[in-house]
């Protein structure tokens, strides 16, 4: 199906609900080995990923793990799912132990031919709410592509970091959050179907993952900083048990490039705005 005939999705908006509760943010403050926030306090940076997700039976999945298509977001063929970029915008923290919605709204939808065959690029609007006030709007490309090998390699040279952090990521940190982001997209945890029907040779770090400790670093090197904005595209997949850095430096006043990569070059480029 083209994009053409897709036009019909532009414009589509789903509703969801979500309590910020304490016991998921245990789990998720486990994940990532960091202090359980309190009530009334700061949701911290891109844990939302971890809520507002709908639990689809499992009878109403696709072969990959994600819901089937054509509901929400729609058919795509048998392209393969990847979450390409976001762009954020951080008007006011969300608050834990509050009850919050999110609008998600279908804005785009665009056939481009890539190095890899066709793609198709959906892209969602989410604005999060809490309290009738908007805290924060997260633009989302999602892009599908054909069952072709993935880019491994030569992505765009890391550049030389003010600050940097190492991740080891292990299939246990995979599969957690997995779990916290009740994200069944079998290319994070199942190794058969990622090596026999994706074709990596590895389980695959998640996207949202790497954007989430990439600003974590940029937090931590800037602990008085208030980020404004964050905005991040995929360049290539990081595989478990291969090792990558997260870092950065300041551009200017208020501006900060940030990155994720190893030797083979940048695997995620980002940008963040702060006061």
């Amino acid at each position: 199906m083209s994009a053409q005939d897709l036009t019909s999705w532009i414009g589509k908006t789903e509703q969801a609900h979500e309590f910020i509760s304490f016991n998921l943010l245990k789990r998720i403050a486990a994940t990532f080995g960091e202090p359980v926030p309190g009530p009334n306090e700061a949701l911290p940076l891109l844990w939302h990923w971890c809520f507002f997700q709908e639990p689809v039976a499992e009878s109403a999945l696709g072969d990959d793990g994600h819901p089937a298509r054509g509901g929400f977001l729609p058919p795509a063929d048998d392209r393969n799912r990847m979450w390409a970029g976001s762009r954020l915008e951080f008007i006011q923290p969300l608050r834990v132990g509050a009850e919050a919605s999110r609008l998600s709204t279908i804005t785009h939808i665009e056939e481009k031919l890539g190095r890899t065959g066709n793609l198709l690029f959906v892209t969602v609007r989410h604005d999060y709410h809490q309290e009738g006030k908007l805290c924060l709007r997260d633009e989302q490309d999602i892009v599908y592509r054909q069952a072709t090998p993935p880019k491994l390699s030569d992505g765009e040279a890391l550049n030389d970091g003010q600050w940097s952090e190492q991740v080891s990521p292990g299939p246990v940190l995979l599969f957690r959050y997995s779990a916290v982001t009740f994200n069944g997209h079998r290319i994070h945890y199942d190794a058969p179907y990622v090596t026999q029907v994706e074709h990596y040779p590895q389980l695959v770090v998640h996207g949202p993952l790497i954007a989430t400790l990439n600003l974590r670093a940029f937090c931590r090197a800037h602990p008085q900083a208030r980020v404004r904005s964050f905005s991040f595209r995929g360049v290539r997949p990081l595989l478990a048990g291969a090792p990558f850095q997260v870092g950065g430096r300041i551009l200017g006043p208020g501006h900060a490039q940030v990155w994720a990569g190893n030797e083979s070059g940048a695997a995620q480029l980002a940008h963040v705005t702060f006061d």
